[in-house]
């Protein structure tokens, strides 16, 4: 999604707020799963329906707990912003798309922490707490593998020759940042049902959003920006320099050290709720709680309209890939400075608000997948027009930049785009929530949100992937030679010739997607909007409560 990449999960997230990232459409939060099990809430209400006094909790008394929630929110999303950043900041050293193809694995935790999440909601230490059990080690990995990137991320960045960044250990390392990040969402999610009270538990969602899109703005928009030399010259300083204020590594070396104190300050002084000290949890029941769920995930995958259900959202995104994933690296590519892309999601937010609101006012009926299959194919259209902006950019640049009304097209494009995708990604949660089973309703939900997620996260991987091996390239001045790879191409300059691209596989993966999404609406598009007329009993597992 120019989401992804002039965003995710994405999630994402996803999947859309700045280049390389899934956060517009990326799943609901995991506390669904929680909900169930969590003793504290089931003492919290037997309390108040036993005759004892009820306390009415106004937000006023909890705003420190409201305020933890929202900072550990921030925190979270600061290493989601950064593995956002680092595509482009790949894309500026000329890597490959395998390469990129590569990286984006980092994006995939998000979308698979369902097959972790029932083991972090069960295995603690109970004397230090159900939750800090896992927050306070994971962040504390986090504050570590932040410290350690910042000493050792110039070195995996830097290109020598005709060697490029170190593109395995930077995936390795950030797919390990992703993967605390995830478990520390879970961790989070489901404190938030006992930190804050049953009246003011609605202020956890709010929180989660603000929280993570802060964080990640912080770690993506703002430190690319602070990091663009030019940027921080022309609108910052009134000495030009040859670096911008901040550097990746001061950067990352500082919200080490904020990772590292907070947890320490959480760790020590926040306490988990007292009552739960009182409740008997014995081990083999743990252990149950977690083999049931996945027993439960297994029962609902099996059932045939489930597995329908999730064999079109894993194909239904192919048609937008390439637009989704390849055209915010493109445009870096064809010189568009990385820290306005980046910017041009500032604008975005109010609409990306606002869109939601006015979107579920079609999807509250029986049929909301009608909306999903209506906004189809205007998203493979705007697939297209991206391809267009990629192709006509070059011709408006200029020494002093990019004119102000190509910015403006930029903008209206990635608007566009935001109207369709929140048009099928609202439609998708509201169908659901209507067919989730309530006996198991928060499993069940999340896993039809992770399917969802991981429809847009294969697709996306596999089209990067594809862009070199479609490109067509030949070399100029220097007779007999190719540049059919890098090796290859190295030897064309080195001969005195230039690799010129004769046919960019961008170009004809946009066009294989649109005509494969055209397909799959019109073969498959009906049969996911006949799911909706399927009996309820359909959906429901028949398991043992």
């Amino acid at each position: 999604e120019l989401s992804k990449s002039i965003t995710h999960k994405n999630g994402r997230k996803r999947k859309p707020v700045v280049p390389g990232s899934d956060m517009g459409e990326r799943e609901p939060r995991l506390s669904d799963l929680e909900v169930d099990g969590d003793e504290e809430a089931l003492l919290r209400s037997s309390n108040r329906d036993s005759g004892s006094p009820k306390v009415r909790y106004g937000i006023q008394g909890e705003l420190g707990n409201v305020a933890l929630l929202l900072f550990l929110y921030v925190l979270q999303g600061i290493p989601l912003g950064l593995a956002g950043s680092i595509p482009l900041i790949m894309q500026s050293k000329n890597v490959s798309y395998k390469d990129q193809a590569f990286f984006s694995f980092v994006f995939w935790p998000f979308s698979l922490k369902l097959l972790w999440a029932p083991l972090v909601d069960s295995v603690y230490l109970q004397q230090f707490g159900r939750r800090k059990s896992w927050l306070v080690p994971t962040q504390y990995l986090l504050g570590l593998f932040m410290l350690y990137l910042s000493f050792t991320v110039d070195a995996m960045l830097q290109t020598d020759g005709q060697r490029g960044p170190d593109v395995i250990m930077l995936t390795a390392v950030f797919f390990l940042l992703a993967f605390l990040a995830a478990t520390q969402d879970i961790a989070v999610d489901g404190w938030a049902l006992t930190m804050l009270s049953k009246e003011n538990v609605g202020y956890a969602s709010t929180c989660n959003s603000v929280g993570q899109t802060a964080g990640y703005f912080l770690g993506n928009v703002l430190f690319l920006a602070l990091e663009s030399p030019d940027f921080c010259n022309k609108y910052l300083r009134f000495e030009p320099k040859d670096q911008g204020i901040v550097t990746l590594s001061d950067f990352l070396f500082f919200w080490g050290i904020v990772f590292m104190v907070s947890t320490t300050l959480v760790a020590i002084l926040k306490k988990e709720n007292g009552r739960r000290q009182r409740v008997n949890k014995m081990p083999r029941e743990e252990i149950q709680g977690v083999m049931e769920t996945y027993k439960h995930l297994f029962s609902i995958v099996k059932m045939p309209t489930v597995f329908t259900f999730c064999i079109l959202l894993l194909t239904a995104k192919i048609g937008f890939s390439a637009a989704d994933a390849v055209t915010g690296l493109k445009l870096v590519e064809a010189g568009v400075p990385k820290e306005q892309l980046a910017l041009l999601a500032v604008p975005m937010v109010p609409l990306q608000i606002l869109l939601p609101l006015v979107i579920s006012k079609y999807t509250a009926g029986p049929r909301p997948l009608d909306i999903f299959y209506k906004a189809f194919p205007f998203r493979l259209l705007i697939g297209l027009e991206y391809a267009l902006l990629v192709w006509w950019t070059p011709s408006v640049q200029h020494e002093e930049g990019f004119p102000v009304y190509y910015y403006a097209v930029v903008l209206l494009s990635y608007a566009a785009h935001q109207v369709a995708l929140y048009s099928m990604y609202v439609a998708c949660m509201a169908f659901h929530a209507k067919v989730s089973d309530p006996v198991i309703g928060g499993t069940y939900m999340t896993l039809l949100n992770t399917v969802t997620n991981l429809g847009g996260n294969w697709p996306s991987t596999l089209a990067l992937w594809l862009v070199d091996p479609l490109t067509f390239k030949e070399c100029q001045g220097a007779p007999g030679q190719t540049c059919s790879s890098l090796e290859e191409a190295g030897l064309c300059v080195r001969e005195g010739g230039t690799c010129i691209t004769t046919l960019d596989g961008y170009y004809v993966e946009s066009v294989v997607c649109v005509v494969i999404g055209l397909c799959w609406w019109i073969f498959f598009g009906k049969k996911m909007t006949r799911l909706q007329e399927e009996s309820p009993s359909a959906w429901h597992c028949r398991v043992t409560k």
